[in-house]
């Protein structure tokens, strides 16, 4: 019997790893997976010059749709899922996601999603109405999962003023400490409490606040963009909260018609394209009505295309004002930032919050803004 260890370096390396098992064959589950990895990094270029995956000389008989059906035979889930993410992403094999039939019996994913956007201006009317299968799929998981966070973040808001709801998490300390201070015990260093104070929880009428999310379309925010769809979506028709969204490449387009159906927001987006930031936070700062009662949320890897100097103006204008401006170099649920540290630093210092934030991060900035 083959050592699975020594299976496992020669799946890794390929055919230059046949020495790994001491001339025996591999078995038939193996041989297919080696079959599998062979069609997809074979035609590596770096992997073939390093010896490893070199790949055959000849046409490979495997179609996409073949490939696609033996990895998800052949593969535990996590494992599909990266090989489907290396074929789209970084081999850039777009049939993946354009060939009606693969998309007919595929299952959906983040990763295949981000493959759709990128790819739909390939796609007929026939492909693309397959296409909008991933998507809905995939935008309703991620908004059954941050609409909880949400419902959460905006349950209600604290009022200082006691309480009769007793929960740790609306503890008010100081003025708990403040009305037993009569009580400390030198010996112990300790203070007895004698009557503990609470915030209330309450779903008072709030003002009208504006959530103005700018999202940078560039081919590298990719889950930026989805992650702002959906958060925008489940901002919508909250009480005390207007929601608008603008995706902006060199261009500014004003989105929040569609923010109540992400889905058909995603099928506009144009991923790729410059960048002007500037001119995009010009745009949202034209949408403010009254500074004091707004957010303005920069979604962006900073790398400006457009003028810098009217970006840090625009900024520095809208925080004189009274807004509140958060520049996220990241939107998603690993929030993994790259981004231009030089301009954000400008940035920050202009007096905008700066860094990055999970979708269930940002509703609960906004719940702690409006709520006050």
């Amino acid at each position: 019997m083959t050592d699975p260890t020594l299976e496992r370096w020669r799946l890794l390396l390929g055919e230059a790893g046949g020495a790994c098992l001491g001339g025996q064959r591999l078995h038939a589950q193996a041989a297919g997976r080696d079959a599998a990895m062979d069609w997809l990094y074979g035609r590596d270029e770096d992997l073939r010059r390093r010896g490893v995956r070199q790949g055959g000389t000849g046409e490979s008989i495997l179609t996409t749709f073949d490939w696609l059906d033996d990895i998800t035979r052949l593969f535990p889930k996590e494992t599909v899922e990266r090989l489907q993410r290396d074929a789209v992403e970084r081999y850039e094999i777009h049939d993946v996601v354009t060939d009606p039939a693969v998309l007919a019996r595929i299952e959906p994913n983040p990763v295949l999603l981000k493959a759709v956007l990128r790819t739909k201006h390939l796609m007929n009317p026939q492909v693309l109405g397959l296409a909008r299968r991933i998507v809905e799929q995939v935008v309703r998981q991620l908004m059954d999962e941050l609409a909880t966070e949400v419902r959460s973040a905006f349950s209600g808001t604290k009022v200082r003023r006691p309480g009769r709801m007793r929960s740790a998490r609306d503890f008010d300390m100081v003025r708990t400490l403040r009305a037993n201070l009569g009580r400390y015990q030198p010996e112990t260093g300790k203070v007895v409490i004698e009557t503990p104070f609470f915030f209330s929880r309450t779903r008072r009428h709030l003002e009208q606040w504006q959530v103005i999310l700018l999202v940078d379309q560039s081919g590298s925010m990719a889950d930026s963009v989805i992650h702002s769809a959906v958060t925008a979506a489940c901002l919508w028709g909250l009480p005390g909260v207007r929601t608008h969204l603008v995706a902006f490449d060199t261009d500014v387009v004003d989105l929040t018609a569609d923010v109540d159906d992400p889905v058909e927001l995603l099928m506009k987006v144009q991923l790729g394209g410059g960048t002007d930031i500037a001119r995009a936070a010009a745009y949202g700062a034209g949408l403010v009505d009254q500074p004091r009662r707004a957010i303005v949320v920069l979604i962006s890897d900073f790398y400006e295309g457009g003028d810098p100097h009217r970006l840090v103006r625009v900024v520095r204008d809208l925080v004189a004002q009274g807004g509140k401006v958060l520049g996220l170099a990241a939107l998603d649920e690993q929030a993994n930032p790259d981004y231009d540290r030089g301009l954000a630093q400008r940035l920050a210092d202009a007096g905008a919050h700066v860094g990055a934030m999970t979708p269930g991060e940002l509703a609960s900035f906004v719940a702690e803004h409006v709520g006050r």
